[in-house]
């Protein structure tokens, strides 16, 4: 998370971390977000989904990144946020998905592990790649020391991978607009629908992050 802030803090970056949200009232990012003075709530498992939704529309957030969140969302909250809704797993997957994967790196005598960072479906860390980085191990290596590893990586990657997406997707619209503007050949109908799809998507230098940890 700490990295995701310090990228923000660029203006050269396509996206501001705008939201904290956690169903850990003891959560890290929690208190890292009111040390930064970001928007920060707690909401209960059982209640997480239905209130993160609401907050999510009042406070206008555009795309999900998921940190240290261990609660499985549903599909239809995964539905609802389709492609706009990224992880970041302490694993080079497909290798040792799932809960303690540094522990399973060390009972598998693993000799190399990593972190990724991919979309969220509705399969548990199935979904696309967007980005990884390999963190080779020692001999003596335990989940402790790798997880030192592992963790000075996703401070690296993580930023990397979240303007990556945030950059498709502008680019993406600006592509889609720009052939219906050759198609059309208006160019005052073009400018006008283009900044009412940015408007509609919210989709512009800044665009608003939430953060569940």
């Amino acid at each position: 998370m700490n990295g995701l802030i310090k990228a923000s803090n660029n203006i050269k970056f396509p996206a501001s971390i705008d939201l904290v949200l956690s169903n850990n009232q003891k959560a890290h990012g929690l208190t890292i977000a009111n040390s930064k003075n970001i928007k920060s709530y707690f909401f209960m498992k059982k209640e997480f989904e239905v209130n993160a939704q609401q907050i999510l529309r009042k406070e206008k957030i555009e795309f999900i990144c998921l940190a240290g969140f261990m609660q499985i969302l549903s599909k239809n909250f995964i539905k609802s946020w389709t492609n706009r809704i990224i992880n970041i797993h302490p694993s080079y997957l497909p290798n040792f998905k799932g809960l303690n994967a540094q522990e399973q790196v060390i009972r598998a005598k693993a000799t190399f592990s990593g972190c990724t960072v991919h979309y969220v479906n509705d399969e548990i860390d199935g979904g696309e790649i967007i980005l990884q980085k390999k963190v080779e191990l020692n001999a003596n290596e335990d989940i402790e020391s790798l997880s030192k590893k592992i963790l000075i990586e996703e401070h690296k990657i993580y930023p990397k991978a979240l303007e990556i997406t945030i950059n498709k997707i502008l680019k993406n619209l600006l592509i889609n607009y720009f052939f219906w503007y050759i198609n059309s050949n208006n160019l005052v109908e073009i400018s006008a629908n283009l900044s009412s799809a940015k408007k509609e998507l919210n989709l512009k230098i800044g665009t608003p992050i939430k953060v569940i940890n």
